[in-house]
């Protein structure tokens, strides 16, 4: 009865619930552009004073660039030692003249699938991070005391990098390690089936510029007897993939291993519609490697992309040009074992052995995660399943994620435990892009469920 009573109580406290949310969400708290710095500070504040507000002992934590929010409550008596992480940065807003309306003005509006909250930041990630937090509201108001023994870990910095996050966990383990860690940065599999992500692919980011003339050069007077850097680099960027879609930098596939078959069972299970899902970006055919499913594409394999590629003249009108540099931004997804510093060594090393006479090439890497393999045979994995299952109706799916979350592969590393991620989000949130949403029954739902997965865990 006393779950009941918490869940009822979340229920008649939405719309305060909504208006904190609002109030973080007017917070500008872009992390990448140093203008906004004041602001990131601002929002630590906000989420210390709201903290300190619900019975948590709490602090802002200096690093070299934003500020960290560490709070606790209770202690080893009162069970299990849970972590929650959540980052209170957003990305920025541009291009702002796509916006239907200013990104730091929230509000809640109606749309044909219902109402959403609208806003930069909403899913990704204040609306998430704050149902934690009205979860353990809600929690209170009840029971009078917070569930638990808790640690609230809120970053500043997830969407420029995370410059100080290893270092700052490193030096503050003791203090923030954990039984487990809970973590709302991802989402639901579909609009009503919630989930659990078991697999994260890493990321290794590079930067080349070719060079090859000392100057620009007219190409009525030089082309065809000058190199130009466009049409190497050009040469060398097709050449990563194969007919079937497999990169071929010697050794990228060290480490990747395959599909356990109780996943991949679970996964086909889902009935992945990837004539939709690719249909609702205007594409037909998956691209990939041809002989795996979309799904294994998007959560178990590893990739190679272009971000980027740029070189010469592109204003406006036509100059004959031959460029004196080409330039190419490069990122791969990584899985199982594959280590990102020696695929760094192994592309630079093929760019290398690429290039002709007079032409020159350098890199700027731009970061290096390797992937994140929970272990879901920590009993936290099935109950918080349930708990999940009991408040969506639906059973709750074991998930991979495209995407990277560095912070799950550094908590096992840097502090030696495991991390749940549950998130609310929907692939239709516009994260990162102009409108940007989080349903209101995302952020609604998600507070009851957070309110059952405690009510599971700390039993």
């Amino acid at each position: 009865m006393s779950l009941d009573a918490v869940l009822s109580r979340i229920d008649a406290s939405l719309p305060d619930a909504t208006d904190r949310l609002l109030d973080l969400l007017r917070i500008p708290s872009i992390s990448t552009d140093p203008a906004f710095k004041p602001d990131c500070d601002r929002a630590a504040d906000w989420l210390v004073q709201d903290l300190e507000n619900l019975g948590f002992t709490a602090s802002k934590r200096p690093t070299p660039g934003h500020p960290m929010v560490v709070a606790h409550c209770g202690s080893d008596a009162d069970g299990p030692h849970l972590l929650f992480y959540g980052h209170y940065d957003v990305q920025p807003v541009d291009p702002l003249a796509l916006w239907t309306r200013d990104p730091f003005d929230p509000v809640v509006e109606e749309t044909a699938k219902g109402p959403v909250i609208r806003a930069r930041g909403s899913s990704d990630d204040k609306g998430q991070l704050m149902t934690f937090l009205e979860a353990c509201r809600a929690w209170k108001a009840v029971h009078g005391r917070l569930p638990g023994h808790l640690t609230i870990f809120l970053e500043g910095e997830e969407e420029s990098g995370s410059p100080s996050l290893i270092p700052f966990m490193q030096e503050n383990a003791a203090e923030l390690r954990a039984d487990i860690a809970l973590i709302c940065d991802t989402g639901l599999f579909d609009s009503t089936t919630p989930a659990i992500v078991t697999t994260l692919r890493g990321l290794l980011g590079e930067e080349i510029t070719l060079r090859g003339p000392d100057k620009d050069l007219h190409s009525g007077m030089y082309g065809g007897a000058a190199i130009n850097p466009i049409r190497v680099l050009a040469r060398i960027i097709a050449g990563l993939h194969d007919a079937t879609g497999r990169i071929t930098v010697p050794g990228f596939y060290d480490g990747v291993t395959e599909l356990p078959d109780v996943l991949r069972a679970q996964w086909q299970s889902l009935s992945f519609d990837h004539t939709r899902f690719l249909g609702d970006v205007g594409l037909s055919v998956p691209a990939g490697e041809q002989d795996r499913t979309p799904l294994e594409m998007l959560w178990s394999r590893p990739t190679c992309e272009v971000n980027g590629i740029w070189g010469g003249y592109t204003g406006d009108g036509f100059k004959t040009v031959l460029p004196s540099e080409a330039h190419a931004k490069i990122s791969f997804r990584l899985v199982g074992s594959q280590d990102p510093h020696a695929i760094r060594t192994a592309f630079r090393a093929y760019v290398q052995s690429q290039l002709p006479a007079d032409c020159a090439v350098e890199f700027h890497g731009h970061g290096a995660s390797p992937a994140g393999q929970m272990q879901i045979d920590h009993p936290a994995f099935e109950q918080a399943r349930h708990a999940l299952t009991d408040e969506w109706g639906k059973t709750a799916a074991y998930v991979g994620c495209g995407g990277s979350i560095p912070i799950a592969g550094y908590f096992k590393t840097y502090l030696g435990m495991d991390a749940l991620l549950i998130g609310f989000g929907r692939d239709d949130d516009q994260i990162h892009s102009p409108n940007e949403k989080y349903a209101m029954e995302s952020f609604h739902k998600g507070i009851r469920s957070w309110a059952r997965v405690l009510a599971r865990l700390t039993a």
